[in-house]
């Protein structure tokens, strides 16, 4: 080909762009586990406390609530956390790299 003619975006990806790409990928992806695991033991420990309390003080959950439901509630919030932050964090990530590669080719 000549030297002057526009290369097409396909030519514009080599094997080191493509390599470049996925290791931001991977370290997004590693920085949303991490933030997303740190939520859900925050968001763990935020519901375990209310909700061992009031099973144990309350009559009326003392009276519906057993282990299992207690157990459930902890856990569907600490995997609520979990999802959203890790999703949140990756988006965010995402969103940083993309301005920052954007800047540097224009």
């Amino acid at each position: 080909m000549a030297k002057n003619v526009a290369q097409s975006p396909l030519e514009k990806n080599s094997f080191a762009s493509i390599d470049q790409k996925l290791a931001m990928a991977k370290r997004c992806s590693h920085e949303g586990v991490v933030a997303g695991a740190k939520a859900a033991v925050v968001a763990s420990i935020a519901t375990a406390i209310p909700t061992l309390a009031s099973a144990r003080m309350l009559p009326w959950a003392r009276a519906n609530m057993n282990h299992t439901a207690q157990a459930l509630i902890i856990s569907t919030v600490a995997g609520a956390a979990y999802f959203i932050v890790a999703d949140k964090t990756v988006l965010a990530t995402a969103r940083r790299n993309s301005f920052k590669n954007s800047k540097v080719e224009a």
